[in-house]
Formats: C-alpha cells, sequence, structure tokens
C-alpha cells in the first residue's frame, strides 16, 4: 500500500515546458506514473514529449479534460504560490511544489488559504513523492528504492536518496517516500505523514530525517511516544552547524538555543525512537 500516490495518481505538470518540469516529466512517465496533461499559458493545444502528453492554458481547463487528481509544480519562485492557488481552486487535494526561494510570507498567504480548503501541499523546496514500483511524483531518483513495508519521512532531499539506497543494499523496501521539504513554512510536516504511516497496514516501520532549526522534530516526538505503535528510527543532520548560520534550507538555522541537533536527538530518544548517528546506520538498525 501506500500514502500520497500510487497507480491511480493522474498527475498535472504545471511548468511542464520548461526545461527543468520537461525533463522531470519524462523522468516520471517513464517510472510509470500517470501523466496525463501539463499547463503553460499561452500553450495550450500544444503537445509535448513526442505527443504524450497535452499542455493546456490552465489547470482547470486540463483538470475537467483529463480528470487529474494531482499536480506538481516546476514554475519559478515568482510565480510559484499562485501556481499551488491556482491548483487548489482548479478542485485538486494533493499539490506538491518542488519549487524553492519562495518568499516566506507568500507561503504564510497560501498556507492559509489552502487550510481552509483542506487541500494537501507537499512543500515547498522539496524533491517529492516516491512509492516504489506504483508513482514517483517529483525528483527522487526511481531506481534507488525497492517496494517495501519501510515508510520514509524527510526534511532532506539528499539524505533521503542516500537512505532509500542504503535500505535497497540490504534489500530492505520502502512504503513511500515523502520529502516535505526544509522551508520554514511548508504544507506537509513530520506529524501529517507519521499519522499516515502509523494508519498504513502495509508500513512496518518508519524512517524519520530531520535537521537542526525550528521545533518539528521536537512536536514529531511528543506524537510519536503518545500515539504511534510502530517503531522509528531516526536520524538528525546538522550536528556540527554553527548557531546562527543557516545551513542548506531556509528553515536550517539554530537561533537562541532553540532548534540544536541536540535538543532534537534528545527529544527523539526520549520518546524511544533510535537516532541513528550517520545516515548509513538507518538501513543497519532497521534490518537489525
Amino acid at each position: 500500500m501506500s500514502i500520497f500516490v500510487d497507480k491511480d495518481t493522474r498527475l498535472v505538470v504545471q511548468g511542464i515546458t520548461g526545461r527543468e518540469g520537461l525533463f522531470h516529466t519524462g523522468q516520471m512517465l517513464e517510472y510509470g506514473t500517470s501523466v496525463v496533461a501539463g499547463t503553460r499559458p499561452g500553450k495550450g493545444g500544444e503537445w509535448v514529449l513526442d505527443g504524450k502528453v497535452p499542455v493546456f492554458d490552465s489547470v482547470k481547463i486540463a483538470v475537467e479534460a483529463t480528470g487529474a487528481n494531482t499536480s506538481i509544480i516546476f514554475v519559478p519562485a515568482r510565480f510559484a504560490s499562485d501556481a499551488i492557488l491556482e491548483a487548489a481552486d482548479a478542485g485538486l487535494q494533493l499539490i506538491i511544489c518542488l519549487t524553492e526561494h519562495i518568499p516566506v510570507q507568500d507561503m504564510m498567504r497560501v498556507r492559509n488559504y489552502l487550510d481552509q480548503k483542506a487541500v494537501r501541499l507537499i512543500g515547498p523546496n522539496c524533491p517529492g513523492l516516491l512509492t516504489p514500483g506504483e508513482a514517483k511524483v517529483g525528483i527522487i531518483p526511481g531506481d534507488i528504492a525497492i517496494p517495501g513495508a519501510i515508510g520514509v519521512v524527510s526534511r532532506s532531499g539528499t539524505l533521503t536518496y542516500e537512505v532509500l539506497y542504503a535500505l535497497k543494499q540490504l534489500g530492505l523496501g520502502a512504503s513511500t517516500c515523502v520529502g516535505i521539504g526544509g522551508d520554514p513554512i511548508n504544507g506537509t510536516n513530520f506529524i501529517d505523514a507519521l499519522a499516515l504511516f502509523e494508519g498504513d497496514p502495509q508500513t512496518d516501520k518508519v524512517v524519520m530525517i530531520g535537521e537542526i532549526g525550528g521545533t518539528d522534530e521536537e512536536k514529531a516526538a511528543d506524537y510519536i511516544s503518545s500515539q504511534m505503535t510502530k517503531p522509528v528510527v531516526g536520524f538528525i543532520a546538522g550536528k556540527t552547524a554553527p548557531p546562527g548560520k543557516r545551513m542548506g534550507h531556509a528553515g536550517a538555522i539554530v537561533e537562541g538555543g532553540a532548534g540544536t541537533a541536540v535538543g532534537k536527538i534528545k527529544a527523539l530518544e526520549d520518546a524511544g525512537v533510535v537516532v541513528a548517528s550517520h545516515p548509513e546506520e538507518i538501513a543497519e538498525l532497521l534490518k537489525n
């Protein structure tokens, strides 16, 4: 089984005619994802990728014509917030936004609007979703993971790839991998994903990859200790980061003593999570 995306996902790609959108649409199609439409204002009526995917002027028209139920956004930062709102207004219940550098104030406005419409956003600034053997929606390489019973949720794209490949090397597969992104304001947090994995009968164990900055990992630890029955293995990136300096993601910054790796690790361990000392150890801990 899976969470968020599966064989029934019908995907519309916003920004499909751009370099990144076109390349990754080809990758998703090759993996077997059902990409039914793309959008680019002014390009409606065209087809891309050797006539495999029709292009529409708007998400609303694409949904009406193809029955798309999920959107992925490859749109520059200055247009991305409007692209998210457009997808929500078109009636889509799941939106994945890979775009980075979206202004925080724009995302605050978007998040408030989506919460009112009960729309699920993954991202922004994330690698997307992968349900091995069923659907790849984003930029996570499809060949680094195999189907299995381990759910993965992560703030870090690069560490996600590393962990999925390490699991595969030991013959361990993933039910779904969720890249939630590392921005201060995002659509889906650790608790959202953990709750879905807890309720998924085909997920037996969970990997949670966090990083310095913010308090999401501490909140997740509280949830794990009180609500989860499935074992969780964790990792926190950024243990050597100097205070006051952002490391990678916009949300990965330690200020005023809050959001440190030490504090997050302690909270997780107190909740019964086995915390790996380095990413490669995660697969070994799950195997044993």
